[in-house]
């Protein structure tokens, strides 16, 4: 369960109760089914069919989304309904905006594939979340050498 609950933190930050919850739910099916006398490798196989009639059904009733890089207003919509689950109640919007943007910069839109670990967050102890930026490039965190050098160029 420990590791269900991780691989979902990992896979999509979200959702770690959910699964755990689900698992649960299955857990206690497949213990009613063992003690019917069904062997595990067939309540197994069982739930293998359960999820793939589920998938087929949901490619039936999906809406597609489309995603336009140009006009990202959509996916800006959609980060803030997922940021509100969060801790994140102020700054909502510039939060949203922030992350749309840092997936739309390293995505691959034709493979529809992201990977986060172009992505990175830095954060500085004392900054507010107004001061909040999102930075393409490279970040270098030198402390001054004498408190009187210039902080700015």
């Amino acid at each position: 369960m420990v590791q269900l609950s991780q691989s979902q933190d990992d896979e999509i930050g979200d959702g770690t109760t959910g699964v755990v919850v689900l698992c649960g739910a299955l857990l206690e099916q497949a213990e009613a089914l063992i003690d019917k006398g069904i062997h595990p490798i067939r309540i197994a196989d069982g739930f293998e069919l359960a999820a793939k009639c589920a998938v087929d059904h949901l490619d039936t009733v999906a809406d597609t989304f489309e995603i336009n890089p140009e006009n990202p207003e959509n996916l800006i919509e959609m980060a803030m309904t997922t940021l509100g689950s969060k801790i994140i109640n102020k700054c909502h919007r510039q939060m949203a905006e922030i992350a749309v943007n840092a997936v739309l910069a390293v995505a691959d839109i034709e493979h529809k594939d992201v990977n986060f670990e172009l992505i990175k967050v830095e954060a500085k102890v004392g900054g507010r979340m107004e001061d909040s930026m999102l930075v393409k490039g490279v970040i270098v965190d030198k402390e001054f050498s004498h408190p009187q050098m210039p902080k700015v160029n």
